[in-house]
């Protein structure tokens, strides 16, 4: 690929894509830890292992797409999610501008994916700690639909509940098609991934 076209690797600096979730088993099934769910299955397609990483966090390096690719899971709880991925882009040398990163979001239905570049963090603390550290709002986000919580249950104790057993029927295609839409970001660029993967799936 040429070094001037417009996602080809500048150098070959990475994308670096941060799965937001909170360690250990009892989070694993959470809504909020869709982010995990996405880059365990990259890491899967990739053949790699996830290991420690000095910047609280653990890695895969491989490639997706023809392209280098650092995935990450910051091991941190989710409202301090921004020091390990300033860590990791600091060490890996990634502009703000080849970050993706994966979380829940609620005001989003449940089976939608929405790819976007900058914006609020609507009141996610993952994206507002991620903000914060990098200093910057320009990284790419794959916002995974969950959906509003039921009747008055509260938003935090939702997003911390496993997916019902209805949703976890679906979920494996739903993190699957996320991963694709990482990979088509990092293939051919945030607009023509938003064509094919903002619309709801048929």
């Amino acid at each position: 690929m040429s070094m001037s076209t417009a996602h080809g690797a500048a150098g070959d600096t990475p994308w670096l894509v941060v799965g937001l979730g909170n360690p250990g088993p009892e989070y694993a099934r959470n809504r909020h830890n869709a982010g995990y769910m996405v880059v365990e299955l990259l890491a899967e397609r990739m053949g790699g292992r996830f290991k420690a990483h000095r910047a609280r966090a653990e890695v895969v390096e491989g490639r997706l797409a023809g392209q280098r690719v650092v995935l990450a899971k910051p091991r941190s709880y989710m409202n301090e999610s921004g020091g390990p991925v300033k860590g990791l882009s600091d060490f890996f040398k990634v502009p703000v501008e080849r970050i993706i990163v994966v979380h829940d979001e609620l005001d989003i239905p449940f089976g939608a994916l929405r790819l976007k570049q900058g914006g609020g963090d609507n009141g996610h603390n993952g994206l507002k700690s991620v903000t914060r550290s990098l200093g910057s709002r320009e990284y790419h986000r794959v916002r995974f639909g969950i959906g509003r919580p039921p009747g008055r249950m509260d938003a935090a104790t939702y997003v911390l509940r496993d997916f019902s057993p209805a949703e976890r029927k679906e979920l494996p295609l739903l993190v699957e098609r996320a991963a694709d839409a990482v990979e088509a970001i990092i293939a051919y660029g945030l607009e023509r991934a938003q064509n094919q993967y903002n619309a709801m799936p048929a």
